[in-house]
């Protein structure tokens, strides 16, 4: 099948327990914008979040799902065990690690990942994050962070990093990453973790820091019991919609089980599971998120997509108040 190749990273989803303190932490502490406040299409019950660069370009989206009573999150295998955010320079993870420690925010020292300046930390529910400088990057280019940030332009996150997945048995998710999604395996770094085999990195289109995944195999670990701080799933590029329906068909030749087409209005999606368990989606550029929200008022106000909009007063009664303006 003629398939163009992913472009990279399109957004992450994780797991929070409380939205009101997850606003804060993601656009006052990392200075992300908050660029859609809308529902999980699944569960019209809960919130989902979406923050990211100033207009929510793809790749830039690190969103979150509210599960009130999510329970701990006991970390292990067959999961997305980091998600790495892209900034410009190494210079500033200097400003980040004075800003973490000024805001009493858990993180690590600066380090090396893969040949790359990088500053690991934790958020108030211990969703595992890093920081990774672009200086020495060249790939799939990075977003532009909002004026309106807290934190200084030059400083701003520009999108999503390489992406580590962690699993119990490594070479049935590297044969779905190479053989149905595309990736090249292009080295392998040394684990922190002694006795265990080197992390494999994978690339998709332009590569970089945009466009790879980090495959850790442990045999240490039991399987992860997910909650809040854990990721629910990772999707990657796909140009549009009539793309996407390519990949439906290439997916289920490949006899994997899956969503088939999904309509999520700011995309197009596919769903399935690799065989180690964890969630990818596989998610169109656009439309995008000023398809119902102009630029300057992006996320104030609770969006639903047309076909949730008869539903509005029923699902607003349910959802605890969150105010996105200040």
């Amino acid at each position: 099948m003629n398939l163009k190749p992913l472009k990279g990273q399109h957004h992450v989803s994780a797991i929070t327990a409380n939205a009101k303190k997850n606003y804060q932490f993601y656009t006052k502490i990392l200075g992300l914008r908050l660029v859609k406040k809308s529902i999980n299409q699944d569960d019209t019950s809960v919130y989902h979040l979406f923050y990211a660069d100033e207009r929510g370009n793809p790749g830039t989206d690190l969103t979150f799902f509210e599960i009130p009573h999510a329970g701990n999150t006991y970390k292990g295998t067959n999961s997305i065990s980091l998600t790495a955010l892209r900034v410009n320079t190494d210079e500033s993870l200097a400003y980040w690690k004075n800003r973490f420690e000024e805001m009493g925010v858990e993180h690590d020292e600066i380090s090396h990942h893969s040949g790359r300046a990088t500053l690991s930390f934790r958020d108030f529910e211990g969703q595992r994050l890093m920081l990774v400088s672009d200086e020495k990057n060249q790939g799939v280019p990075g977003g532009k962070p909002w004026d309106k940030s807290p934190v200084p332009v030059e400083h701003g996150i520009v999108g999503l990093g390489p992406i580590t997945l962690t699993v119990a048995r490594g070479e049935n998710t590297a044969m779905v990453l190479k053989d149905v999604l595309g990736f090249r395996e292009t080295r392998a770094f040394s684990s922190d973790v002694d006795g265990q085999p080197d992390i494999r990195v994978f690339e998709t289109g332009e590569g970089g820091t945009g466009g790879e995944v980090y495959l850790e195999e442990r045999n240490d670990l039991p399987q992860e019991r997910p909650g809040r701080g854990s990721v629910h799933h990772v999707a990657f590029r796909v140009e549009d919609e009539d793309e996407l329906r390519k990949w439906v068909d290439w997916v289920t030749q490949n006899r994997l089980p899956n969503s088939g087409f999904v309509e999520r209005y700011y995309f197009r999606s596919l769903y399935f599971r690799e065989p180690n368990g964890i969630l990818f989606e596989l998610a169109t550029d656009g439309p995008g998120f000023e398809t119902d929200e102009d630029f300057d008022h992006l996320g104030e106000n609770l969006s639903l997509p047309p076909y949730f909009e008869a539903q509005r007063d029923s699902i607003e009664a349910k959802l605890k108040p969150l105010d996105t303006k200040e």
